[in-house]
């Protein structure tokens, strides 16, 4: 699994902040935040299995499990010497983070569910996913996940900043058939972890854009309701892609998240 660091740590910095991606992209959909968040914390960003610089051949990954998938950033954090961080999560990547509170609760300081949601896929959203795994290893290519680079944006990005769209099917077509299919069965085996918001006690900071069409607005009014210790920030003319639509306003939201992990 491949970390990168995003930005260094000064002296004085706080938890680090760890970034988890969605799919099917990598880490680099968090670089327009990192740059933007409080604080001299060093910010890390993952390559999630099978997605940019880390493989879904990985022989401690057997089978497609999102639980997998937590165990191998834990343990990357571990060799990097990171025992407590703040850890974020777009969309699949919430998902893992989710997973990783709850295999590895010592770990995370502060949540942050960023365009994602706690509950498990319904059966047609699941079966959906299996076709497309499907499909993507049949065709070996990422065609049949490229169209997701318009769906991903909200309405006004797709009108306003079309290069936006342009930027994420590229990181699309940079990603590789056998890992996507990985993470679409990783995904579509994920359980409901909304019970495991009840009771974590650490803040959270539940984030999610106005024209998000694939983690709406209820997803995450549903996880606001869960988490004691949440914040709710809605970010407006941003779709499910809002690390890459408004950087600022999540990252004002990481930056409260952090400084309340801080303190806590």
């Amino acid at each position: 699994m491949t970390v990168h660091v995003l930005r260094e740590a000064s002296a004085d910095a706080g938890l680090p902040l760890v970034l988890l991606h969605g799919f099917p992209l990598d880490h680099r959909m968090w670089e327009p935040v990192a740059g933007r968040v409080d604080g001299a914390r060093a910010v890390l960003a993952v390559d999630l299995p099978g997605a940019g610089g880390s493989t879904a051949a990985d022989p401690a990954l057997p089978e497609p499990a999102l639980e997998a998938s937590a165990d191998a950033v834990a343990h990357a954090l571990a060799a990097a010497g990171v025992d407590r961080a703040v850890v974020a999560g777009l969309s699949m990547g919430g998902y893992v983070a989710l997973a990783l509170l709850e295999r590895h609760p010592g770990l995370v300081a502060g949540l942050g569910l960023v365009d994602t949601r706690s509950t498990a896929d319904t059966d047609d959203a699941r079966a959906n996913r299996l076709r497309i795994a499907d499909e993507v290893l049949a065709s070996g290519s990422v065609d049949p996940v490229r169209p997701m680079a318009g769906t991903l944006v909200g309405e006004t990005t797709r009108a306003s900043a079309p290069e936006l769209v342009e930027q994420i099917a590229a990181w699309i077509d940079g990603q590789d058939p056998g890992g996507v299919a990985w993470s679409q069965r990783a995904m579509a085996a994920r359980p409901d972890r909304t019970e495991l918001l009840r009771g974590f006690a650490g803040p959270v900071a539940v984030v999610v854009g106005e024209e998000d069409q694939i983690a709406p607005l209820e997803a995450a009014e549903h996880m606001v309701a869960a988490a004691p210790a949440a914040q709710f920030v809605v970010v407006p003319r941003s779709g499910h892609m809002s690390t890459v639509e408004q950087p600022d306003e999540v990252a004002a939201a990481l930056s409260d998240l952090a400084a309340r992990a801080d303190s806590a």
